[in-house]
């Protein structure tokens, strides 16, 4: 059995790039890094969290998601990053592109949602509603 394949630091940088020529918000939008070592923080994170891919999947999100590595474009590099991670590893990634997909990245980033409401969302795309 093969083991699972984790993203580089390399890989998640031209995420960002991706994420932001892609889905640009506004003008000032940049593709630049903060910190690889944040980049490298967070995949380290993910190959010590225990559990499945899915697990892993879910630390993935949640660490991209709140160590702002990038000048732009954190939560977008963060849900590319892991859903290429998920595909890449033969898993499913059941999280359809609606606008209230947006609203829980904010409460990722914001701890609304632990990290196992995370990765039923990835394997089911159904999440309760984020609310302040």
């Amino acid at each position: 059995m093969v083991g699972i394949v984790y993203p580089t630091v390399d890989e998640i940088q031209y995420n960002n790039t991706i994420a932001i020529e892609m889905f640009r918000t506004s003008k000032q939008d940049q593709a630049k890094t903060i910190s690889t070592s944040y980049i490298q923080r967070s995949i380290e994170k993910t190959k010590m969290n225990p559990g499945d891919m899915y697990d892993k999947a879910a630390r993935l999100l949640i660490e991209l998601t709140r160590m702002h590595a990038f000048e732009s474009g954190n939560k977008r590099t963060a849900f590319l990053s892991t859903k290429k991670f998920v595909l890449k590893n033969e898993g499913k990634f059941n999280i359809p592109d609606t606008i209230d997909n947006v609203k829980v990245m904010i409460g990722i980033r914001e701890n609304y949602y632990s990290q196992n409401e995370i990765k039923e969302w990835i394997m089911n795309g159904k999440i309760k509603k984020f609310e302040r």
